[in-house]
């Protein structure tokens, strides 16, 4: 058709599906042309500009029914969560919604926006700024880690897969997510704290506060009656490099992920509450995490390295760096800023994607056969 005023008044059933920054302008255009009784809905990261955008432009008949497909666009959706949000409707206007999606085999949630914001912002905010801080560390240390031995096998293969993978996507998914959703602001803020305040321990030699804190957060994301089978194995881990595995495994103190565990204590989240919710990467985040920090021996490994061991100290001072300015370009709320950052460091990594993707898919689906399992 000719325009979006046309399509409105011609259907029943309406998703937008368009930036959430872009959503309010969007619906404020073709919103009043919307047919009489339809249903709306809408497919952004970060409800509360949407239903806003529909409460303020939309005709008062009009039935809002939106959702969230809660993985990516390479990913099949069988399986994998789909939210649904009743928000003004009735029983048969949510079921026609229900039917039309049953054709994605997808696993159905209910949740309010608001549940649906804050959930995504758990599962989801904090992990993208740690992937992100670890591209944009590579790049300024001007390394491909795939070609570093230190950066081969278990955990950091994952770390590279995944990291490349949100690389090759489109920037503003991860923006709009991140700046339009203040409990994600809160959380990349608060990453990006642990990261320092670990860091500082480790420069200053402070072993045992840095222990006591780690085991600490350890205690409140992993203790109590949450013991349940790993996510991850290393047959698992092992599987999916983009090098060849070197003889000996370099030691790492892994500060991105002892950061994650001290930003779940720190904020009083526990991740596996959200499991229903997650995301294939943060159920792959979740697995290394744990894996780390379920392994008593590869944990005080870790806090050895962190303050015996200098080699990775400019890969982690570049990375306190990154997180400290994603969070600045997050809390500022600058689009542009985010965008220009994203895409070059996207450029330099653009070559591996292919291959980083291709891996990344058959992780994803062995993670999921996994927590199913589980």
């Amino acid at each position: 058709m000719t325009s979006g005023h046309l399509v409105s008044r011609a259907s029943d059933y309406i998703i937008y599906s368009v930036e959430a920054k872009n959503i309010d302008a969007v619906v404020r255009t073709f919103g009043p042309s919307t047919k009489l009784g339809a249903i709306v809905g809408g497919q952004t990261s970060c409800k509360a500009p949407e239903i806003a955008a529909f409460e303020k432009h939309l005709p008062k008949d009009v039935s809002i029914v939106s959702c969230h497909s809660l993985h990516g666009p390479g990913v099949d959706p069988k399986g994998q969560p789909l939210v649904l949000i009743k928000h003004r409707a009735d029983d048969a206007a949510f079921a026609f919604v229900e039917g039309v999606l049953s054709c994605l085999n997808s696993k159905h949630v209910y949740l309010t926006a608001e549940q649906h914001d804050r959930i995504t912002a758990d599962t989801q905010a904090v992990t993208h700024a740690a992937f992100l801080s670890m591209g944009a560390a590579w790049l300024a240390n001007n390394q491909f880690p795939w070609e570093l031995p230190r950066y081969i096998g278990g955990i950091e293969n994952v770390k590279i897969n995944v990291t490349l993978r949100i690389y090759s996507n489109k920037w503003h998914v991860y923006a709009g997510l991140a700046i339009l959703n203040p409990a994600a602001q809160k959380q990349i803020k608060q990453y990006a704290e642990s990261v320092t305040e670990l860091f500082k321990l480790m420069l200053a030699g402070h072993k045992e506060e840095l222990r006591n804190r780690i085991y600490t957060a350890r205690k409140a994301v992993f203790g109590g009656d949450r013991k349940r089978d790993l996510l991850l194995e290393d047959s698992v881990l092992d599987r999916f490099s983009l090098g060849d595995i070197p003889e000996t495994r370099l030691k790492n103190n892994h500060l991105s992920l002892l950061a994650m565990v001290d930003c779940w204590w720190k904020l009083g989240i526990v991740p596996y509450d959200h499991m229903i919710c997650s995301t294939p990467l943060f159920r792959m985040w979740l697995g290394i995490t744990e894996y780390l920090f379920r392994n008593e021996e590869l944990l005080e490994e870790v806090i050895e390295t962190a303050i015996k061991d200098n080699t990775f100290r400019a890969d982690d001072l570049e990375f306190t760096f990154a997180a400290r300015d994603w969070s600045s370009r997050v809390s500022l709320g600058h689009f542009e800023g985010y965008r220009e950052k994203f895409e070059k460091i996207q450029e330099y990594f653009a070559p591996r994607f292919p291959e980083a993707t291709r891996l990344g898919n058959e992780m994803i689906k062995t993670i999921l056969e996994k927590t199913k399992e589980s």
